[in-house]
């Protein structure tokens, strides 16, 4: 059956701020939907209340609301749109569920006569209700681990003296494992119980007997409404069960699983799927597999809508899985649809790979001072990181080298642990490092038997680490010029990196880069293609291996490399790599923009990056995506073999921004400002010296680079002072310190973990209010695209701060000081895009923080406030298709949109939530206000001192 004639008008609920649990990947879900939707002509209106997101871009639906997530927002929508005819909740996380669940709790879509499709409310509350879920699992004659539900303190401890201990608890109806923990002795249980009934909505906990050391396993489903179903991919936890799944490495295909297991558990999930209820459109079902001969399966749990998973498992395949979903959500059959990829087989077609995926997660635990690091049922990392490889070892190495925490793969980089106790225990507690740790365990000669008894990890796993290890010992008894041909292609296939290479042989990564050159080791390019190459693909998605020659009749050797190289000009967008604090979804906004301004300007558009999470790693954004990680060796190999004209860096954060230095020394165009502004403006010394010539205040400073010579400086400047150092992102390790003592602990902290770093010590200007602005400039002209007045006093991070659009309460000569300090700065930064400066304003001078010539976390915030697509422009104005003159600006803004933080401190207890220079907050929603005498911005600005902390 086609299309449902009657649906002509939709309304999808996205996801909001981004929170630890729940991130991008429902933007990139949303999107997707939202395409899906128009490509049938179905008007859509979307609401969403994060700025950040390509998903709330006004190209992205017919009707883009950026209004709060509540039931009284979806009232204000369908009485100005009577004519929606369905709600689509399936893609905006658990948000947008337990949303659809309040409006129908209430009435709502009956009163307004909206129909629910892609899932139905039955099949939500049986799935997030335990007790229903278990009682339905055991009528189908689905098994698993025994468990019962608690509803008060009382019963929960009844329970646990049934079961005895190790025990699990998950609270009910909450995402990102919220509320869930492993109780592993009696002592912690009351705490944790407490902890699951109050963070539950409805105050129910499920306490399951603990599956010590089984393994997990997901699959992603997509049923249509005639009740076919296909599998698009399973997915192993390398981790056994007991790390949430959102925590945990996970591989694609399985790995160790048997065929007859896993077409028994094939059976299981589409078993349990037609039993939860009648809906068309994705699904997600964990399962547990016993460690042993007989591979019991148990169920776990099953998500009805889109997952983090489905994101991932859409890059893994190829198969983009919310298009489809939003497809069969209006009545299509996936035998009607045809295949993404290949264009000429259809939907009904499960995906078969002939190369794995491995996911890392990226956690950021340094910004929750006092956290427990240890992984458990608590989701608590911030992005991830996805590599394809030939092999798994190929991939688990370009998802470390993804990572950017200064690793460059595992082993051979002289940064693993060596303490025996250490490593224990690193092992023994889950540590977010434990993909590291394990080679490090096997290189002191820890057996694998040990390592599996500790961590419960399958063998097979372990046994590929150890096959690492042992390639790295006999690299190391080479040296550069006596390594063979064949050992050095082994161990580029195993995915060693150049720089891992040198440092096993002693020399340098250029030498190891100019000596497979020489041998002719070099990458060849694969098609991601969904069907292990049986029908052609359509589509230009790439990952990169190293295949052996192949010798034809005539004698001729090559690889078979399958990305053609076409003869238009073409322009490289690098993208910003994993989520973390600091870095988030603004900058897939920009990348993305950035690739459709540059097709508007008649280039070939190619995409690097690594993030599975995205918009700016689908299929179709770029004209060519490689999915590989931002990392030096692989960018120069992909800009040798496209030649593009040049390389786009200001739009992926500091990732794209950190690789400009080597552009520039290898002679590749970077497009915009160049290297050399860049760096003025990263290098505080040299800024700080621009400034003084341009007659531009700036507060009083100096530069250390050991804890004496801050100490002098110290006496110099008066306290308080604030330390920052140089090159990094989200005020990385900055802090406002008050005397000698503080400042010393600080300093030496600092030069620790970053050595060699110039730190930046300024006179803290106590009270100043604090603004910033972002601009475009062509070399010759600027234009400021908005200037923001933070709530919170100067010292809170920008990110962290409540930013008003435009200023409340900054009179017309300080305006006018931004205005000028702003054109002035531009244009001696030789800027070519766009650049973010931060004030402070202090009786009536504006000083000046800091600039960065490059995308900043508030462009999208501006763009949609304004309603005005300026990195579109912004992008024209790097290529030098357009001068800043040629733009016809008309910005609409009635009243105020202030940008909102979101903190994600929940998922971390006894964290010290105080706010100060280094970023904390994991997202951001926008806030529209009509005056400043509404309450909302009455309560913020009454509160804007609570968190300041120094």
């Amino acid at each position: 059956m086609p299309k449902n004639p009657k649906l002509k008008s939709i309304l999808i609920i996205g996801s909001g701020p981004i929170v630890i649990g729940q991130a991008c990947e429902f933007d990139y879900s949303g999107t997707q939907a939202l395409r899906s939707l128009r490509e049938d002509g179905i008007e859509t209106i979307l609401i969403n209340s994060n700025p950040a997101t390509i998903m709330t871009d006004p190209s992205m639906a017919d009707h883009v609301y950026l209004l709060p997530l509540n039931t009284k927002s979806i009232v204000q929508i369908l009485k100005e749109h009577p004519q929606i005819d369905a709600v689509l909740p399936t893609m905006g996380g658990q948000t947008a569920l337990n949303l659809c669940i309040e409006a129908d709790e209430k009435g709502i879509w009956k009163d307004f006569d909206v129909e629910i499709i892609g899932v139905n409310i039955d099949a939500i509350n049986i799935t997030e209700d335990r007790e229903q879920f278990r009682e339905l699992m055991l009528k189908i004659g689905v098994p698993m681990a025994p468990q019962a539900t608690a509803t008060s303190y009382l019963k929960g401890k009844e329970i646990a003296q049934e079961f005895g201990f190790p025990l699990i608890i998950r609270a009910s109806f909450t995402l990102g494992g919220a509320g869930a923990s492993f109780v592993y002795k009696e002592e912690d249980f009351d705490e944790l119980l407490t902890r699951g009934l109050e963070i539950s909505p409805i105050h129910e906990v499920m306490i399951d007997k603990a599956l010590i050391g089984w393994k997990e396993y997901e699959l992603e489903l997509l049923r249509d409404s005639n009740d076919n179903v296909v599998i698009i991919c399973s997915i192993e936890n390398m981790d056994p069960i007991g790390i949430h799944t959102g925590d945990s490495i996970t591989v694609a295909p399985a790995m160790t699983l048997s065929d007859k297991t896993y077409q028994k558990m094939r059976d299981m999930a589409i078993h349990m799927m037609r039993n939860i209820g009648d809906f068309a459109g994705g699904c997600n079902v964990q399962f547990a597999v016993s460690p042993d001969e007989n591979e019991d399966i148990i169920a776990i749990e099953i998500n009805p809508r889109v997952s983090r998973s489905s994101a991932l498992a859409s890059k893994a395949t190829g198969y983009p899985i919310a298009k489809i979903a939003a497809k069969l959500a209006i009545g299509y059959h996936l035998d009607e649809l045809e295949n993404q990829i290949t264009k000429s087989t259809s939907a009904l077609f499960e995906p078969t790979l002939d190369y794995v995926i491995v996911k890392i997660p990226r956690w950021n635990f340094d910004k929750f001072e006092g956290s427990d690091r240890t992984l458990g049922l608590q989701m608590k990392s911030v992005g991830e990181v996805m590599g394809i490889g030939r092999s798994f070892q190929e991939a688990l190495h370009k998802a470390t080298q993804s990572l950017e925490i200064k690793r460059n793969g595992l082993g051979a980089d002289g940064k693993g642990y060596t303490n025996y106790e250490q490593i224990i225990e690193k092992l023994t507690y889950a540590s977010w490092d434990r993909v590291f740790v394990i080679y490090d365990a096997i290189q002191m000669g820890i057996p694998l038997s040990r390592i599996h008894e500790i961590t419960k990890i399958d063998m097979w796993f372990l046994r590929q680490y150890e096959e690492l290890h042992q390639i790295q010992k006999e690299i190391s008894t080479f040296t550069i010029d006596t390594i063979g041909r064949d050992l050095l292609l082994e161990a580029k296939q195993k995915g060693y990196g150049d720089r891992q290479i040198a440092h096993m042989l002693n020399c340098l990564e250029s030498q190891v880069y100019n000596k497979r050159d020489e041998l002719g080791i070099n990458r060849v390019y694969k098609l991601v293609d969904t069907c292990a190459a049986e029908f052609e693909a359509k589509t230009p998605y790439y990952y990169s291996t190293f295949e052996n020659d192949v010798e034809t009749a005539d004698g001729t050797r090559y690889a078979h490399n399958e990305s053609i190289v076409s003869d238009k000009k073409k322009v490289i967008v690098l993208g910003s790599g994993p989520n973390r604090i600091g870095q988030g979804i603004e900058f897939d906004y920009c990348c993305v923009h950035g690739v459709l301004a540059a097709a508007e300007c008649g280039y070939e558009t190619i995409m690097i990056n690594c993030n599975p999470e995205t918009v700016s790693t689908d299929f179709d954004t770029a004209d060519k995506l490689y999915f590989e990680p931002v990392f030096w060796e692989h960018i120069y190999d992909i800009i040798r073999h496209e030649k593009p004209e040049g390389v786009i860096v200001q739009l992926g954060g500091q990732t794209a921004l950190k690789l400009a230095e080597k552009l520039s020394k290898y002679g590749i165009k970077i497009l915009g400002t160049s290297f050399e502004s860049l760096d003025l403006a990263e290098d505080r010394g040299l800024f700080s010296n621009l400034l003084k010539e341009n007659n531009i205040p700036y507060p009083k400073f100096d530069i250390a680079t050991t804890a004496d010579e801050a100490a002098a400086i110290a006496d110099v400047l008066d306290f308080p002072i604030l330390v920052r150092p140089s090159y990094v992102l989200g005020g990385q390790g900055m802090k406002i310190v008050i005397n000698k003592q503080d400042l010393e602990e600080h300093v030496v902290d600092l030069l620790r973990r970053m050595p060699g770093n110039q730190l930046l010590l300024d006179h803290y200007l106590d009270g100043a209010i604090e603004a910033e602005a972002d601009a475009i400039c062509d070399g010759e002209n600027v234009y400021i695209i908005g200037i923001m007045e933070h709530i919170e006093p100067c010292g809170i991070h920008s990110g962290d701060s409540n930013a008003t659009l435009p200023p409340f309460n900054l009179g017309e000569f300080v305006m006018q000081q931004i205005k000028d300090h702003t054109k002035k700065i531009a244009l001696a930064l030789n800027t070519v895009g766009l650049i973010n400066i931060q004030f402070a304003i202090k009786d009536d001078i504006v000083y000046i923080i800091e600039a960065n010539p490059r995308a900043s976390r508030t462009v999208p915030f501006i763009s949609k406030a304004y309603g005005e697509p300026y990195v579109n422009y912004a992008t024209k104005v790097m290529l030098g298709a357009k001068k800043v003159t040629d733009f016809d600006f008309k910005p609409k803004l009635e009243g105020y949109a202030i940008k909102q933080p979101v903190f994600s401190f929940n998922k971390f207890h006894n964290v010290n939530k105080k706010l100060g220079p280094e970023m904390k907050s994991t997202g951001e929603s926008i806030l529209f206000i009509e005056s400043l005498k509404d309450d909302e911005f009455y309560d913020l600005y009454a509160r804007r001192k609570m968190y300041l902390s120094k």
